[in-house]
């Protein structure tokens, strides 16, 4: 009798990067033999992929592998978290074993360990885009490990090391893989994806025969001739950004950047460490607007910084006015074991915290109601996720998955999930928007490519 087939259960938590390497261990364990269950009761063990970057995010993984020994009792655990083993150790003394971040080939040794691979070359196949956990229409692509920033309040650098990029030809072989596969939107990610390629210099690498440069521009010139939406997360407002912004359609790299401005004093930014901080990022964002009206702006900010005082705040709203950002998220400052900004004074009392954030949230709200109020009318291109109850459920391409708003529209035949379909927009509120289809017409991939061949093409497209 042939021995059963190991079953192994995995929990992934944290950032798109860490479900990158959840994918990258997940096709591994899969070639190997290992059946991937969705059940702790139905796994031989169980894999936790954790974070680690604020209290907040310790707190879950802590939690979830508490309940994945609860319920299953066998478990490995890995990621951010892991880099600091005695956390973990301490609270939860019986895990099988603990690995840090990109530890692909630690994490799979210790499942072999614990249970060995039942693998048959004849079944155990894997499609040539590997195992991902997004649906099946968008994908996550990483194009780098690591970080040189040294920001005060982050740990990211001590868990996951220096930026190291990957050759370009291996990421656009990979995208290619992934557009032959059905995927509609590539996201591209990284700690810093404006940085890609400074570690080698702008190496020269190979792609379909011909030569081209690890750099961000050059990336999203050639993932732009895919004929699929290439969306970019994690950019640093660094003078060359501005060379994407000429290249940004809604059939290509799309008008939309997710910037992590953290603030908008300049005196919280230099305590922050942040890179980039002295440049006018609002100039920046009027200049970016002139070559394209239609880009969608997203970012990140913390408020009650330690020696966040009341004018620095003001700053920030002030800041926040003007830059009429699109899409907004706020964390309110919570101290990170080993980060630098431990050490500064003048922490901000929590109910000081919680005023600011509630005050930061508000404007952020009436922003973005005023922006997607002037959508009202237009027609737009929208990307299928789900149909629920005879309601479609859409992204525009100022929508990046999971964290910004939705376009909502009757269901009519001809619109599927994981198409594009253009809608014109009948309503709006504070963060979603409603539409109606204008045609039942599915947009190829055929079309995007076309187009977007066209306007890379020199004269007179790129008028």
């Amino acid at each position: 009798m042939s021995r059963r087939v190991p079953k192994v259960g995995f929990v992934s938590l944290g950032c798109p990067k860490a479900l990158v390497d959840s994918e990258r261990i997940l096709t591994q364990l899969r070639s190997e033999g290992y059946e991937i269950t969705r059940t702790y009761e139905a796994a031989d063990l169980v894999v936790v992929n954790t974070c680690g970057f604020i209290d907040e995010a310790v707190h879950e993984s802590l939690d979830a592998i508490g309940e994945a020994l609860a319920r299953n009792g066998r478990v490995i655990v890995t990621g951010c978290l892991g880099a600091r083993p005695e956390r973990i150790t301490e609270r939860h003394p019986s895990v099988l074993r603990v690995t840090g971040p990109q530890a692909y080939d630690e994490v799979v040794s210790a499942v072999h360990e614990h249970l060995p691979p039942k693998h048959d070359p004849f079944l155990d196949l894997v499609p040539p885009q590997g195992i991902r956990l997004t649906p099946r229409h968008y994908a996550y692509l990483k194009i780098s490990e690591g970080c040189n920033h040294r920001c005060s309040f982050c740990i990211i650098p001590s868990m996951r090391g220096d930026l190291v990029s990957r050759p370009i030809g291996a990421v656009l072989g990979e995208a290619e893989r992934l557009v032959r596969a059905g995927v509609k939107e590539i996201l591209v990610i990284a700690q810093d994806t404006s940085a890609y390629g400074v570690d080698t210099r702008y190496r020269l690498d190979f792609w379909e025969g011909r030569p081209v440069r690890t750099r961000t521009q050059e990336l999203a010139q050639a993932l732009a001739g895919l004929g699929v939406w290439v969306r970019l997360h994690y950019v640093y407002p660094y003078p060359h950004v501005d060379d994407l912004i000429p290249l940004m359609s809604d059939r290509g790299l799309l008008p939309y950047l997710d910037v992590p401005f953290q603030h908008g004093s300049p005196r919280i930014l230099k305590l922050m460490r942040r890179p980039a901080h002295a440049e006018n990022t609002l100039e920046r964002l009027r200049a970016w607007r002139a070559i394209n009206p239609d880009i969608a702006v997203r970012s990140t900010f913390i408020v009650g910084f330690p020696g966040e005082t009341e004018e620095d705040f003001a700053t920030l709203l002030s800041w926040l006015k003007e830059a009429e950002l699109d899409r907004v998220g706020c964390f309110k400052y919570s101290p990170v074991e080993g980060a630098a900004a431990n050490a500064l004074p003048d922490r901000v009392p929590d109910d000081v915290k919680e005023d600011r954030y509630r005050r930061f949230m508000e404007l952020s709200a009436r922003i973005s109601t005023a922006r997607l109020a002037a959508k009202v009318g237009r027609r737009l291109r929208v990307l299928v996720d789900r149909i629920e109850d005879a309601t479609v459920i859409a992204r525009s391409t100022a929508d990046a998955p999971e964290i910004d708003g939705l376009v909502r529209f009757p269901a009519v035949p001809g619109v599927t999930v994981g198409e594009f379909a253009d809608v014109d927009v009948t309503a709006s509120d504070a963060y979603d928007l409603e539409a109606r289809a204008v045609a039942s017409r599915q947009l190829s991939r055929g079309d995007i490519r076309e187009y977007a061949s066209a306007r890379h093409q020199p004269g007179e497209n790129n008028k």
